[in-house]
């Protein structure tokens, strides 16, 4: 494999600078953000004037079509700020990747003409599309849908069947299933999203009811079957830049965290205690572990995603291999990442427990990505079984 450079890692200077500008005003905001769970509108347009919606986006669609080391740190540049956003961020990137997949006068009247274009989606397992003429008429109820109350359009996954009721099967026997693209103003929503972290993110359920949908507004997330785009971006498919821009979520809060714990530690006295935490020889030793442990976990993601950019950028598909590598690294990092928070968390004592610490929200967000799909700790079963070539379920890697 090629090996990539420093530079390599480090992603594209101008881009990550425009996350940079933005996370003053997103940590202003977190406040807010946190007690209407939404992104305020006036964040929203900075988000937009910096072009963070379309990082992933083609350009042939007036997309940045950036690389996916550079997304981990716009990622996690946000999420030291505030971690809903960076979710919706990340989400929406990858999201926007869709557009690769559409014709591209359907690209361009979704996302290409109107620079404020988001796209959110979720799962739904009662759910189904029956095909119609021009289309489809779909039915129902799709949650966990992040960003769905600031988004353009919202993708409905659905089975498809025929019009007869029967499922709609492939060349292998299996159903067939396809991603529709559907007006958020169309949609029925129903305010789920009362949870311990990533208030932000607003990640509510919506609902269709028979609605009608052109065939050319729907897409396979297989990235090797419809896509038009030939760029290294579109040859390893979203799952690969989720993983990524996930972890970076997860590094960003990590990051954010133990920067407030040495804040902390400078200046608390523990109660009992004569001299502040950071004269504790343990909470040294602790901190710089969490540091290493966090820095390295990173180092994985950045490094490996580098190296299979450097093959994608010479023309090839993304393997299995590598792909087992992304999921590898990505999951990893999060619970590095979570662990890094819990240390300084608990080493913060009283002082992290009180509504509005950074530590509490940091605490409760880092929390909250490890229940996520993306932080599940059967990866690593995946992970292991197919480097030992026992049966594996590659259907998240």
């Amino acid at each position: 494999m090629l090996t990539a450079t420093s530079a390599d890692l480090a992603g594209d200077p101008a881009v990550i600078s425009r996350a940079e500008a933005v996370r003053p005003a997103v940590g202003a905001a977190s406040k807010e953000i946190e007690s209407t769970r939404r992104l305020p509108p006036a964040l929203l347009d900075k988000l937009h004037e910096a072009g963070l919606f379309r990082l992933l986006l083609p350009r042939s669609s007036n997309g940045i079509e950036t690389d996916p080391m550079t997304f981990f740190h716009v990622i996690e540049t946000i999420a030291r700020a505030d971690a809903s956003t960076a979710w919706c961020l990340s989400q929406a990137g990858g999201c926007a990747m869709s557009a690769a997949y559409l014709e591209l006068p359907v690209a361009h009247a979704i996302f290409g003409n109107d620079p404020r274009a988001v796209l959110a989606w979720g799962p739904g397992p009662r759910v189904k599309a029956i095909e119609c003429d021009g289309g489809y008429k779909i039915t129902g109820v799709w949650a966990f849908a992040s960003g769905g109350r600031h988004a353009t359009r919202l993708g409905a996954h659905c089975p498809i069947y025929q019009a007869d009721g029967s499922p709609k099967l492939d060349a292998n026997g299996v159903q067939q299933e396809r991603t529709m693209l559907v007006r958020t103003e169309d949609v029925v929503w129903t305010d789920i999203w009362n949870t311990v972290g990533l208030r932000g993110t607003a990640s509510d359920q919506f609902a269709l009811d028979d609605y009608f949908v052109r065939a050319d507004h729907s897409i396979t997330r297989e990235f090797d079957q419809e896509c038009r785009e030939s760029g290294p971006l579109y040859r390893m498919g979203s799952g690969t830049c989720y993983q990524v821009g996930f972890a970076g979520v997860a590094c960003g809060i990590a990051r954010g965290a133990l920067d407030s714990f040495v804040d902390v530690a400078r200046n608390k006295v523990a109660r009992g205690q004569k001299s502040p935490l950071r004269d504790n020889a343990v909470v040294q030793s602790s901190l710089a572990q969490a540091e290493v442990n966090l820095r390295a976990a990173r180092g994985f993601v950045l490094q490996s995603m580098a190296d299979v950019w450097k093959a994608l950028s010479s023309g090839s598909l993304i393997t299995v291999e590598q792909r087992i590598t992304i999921r590898m690294a990505a999951t990893h990092a999060i619970h590095k990442a979570r662990e890094a928070v819990d240390f300084a968390y608990n080493a913060a004592g009283a002082t992290a427990i009180f509504e509005n610490h950074p530590l509490e929200r940091r605490f409760r967000d880092i929390h909250t990505v490890t229940q996520q799909l993306q932080g599940r700790l059967s990866h690593f079963e995946t992970v292991g079984a197919w480097m030992m070539g026992a049966d594996a379920d590659l259907t998240f890697v």
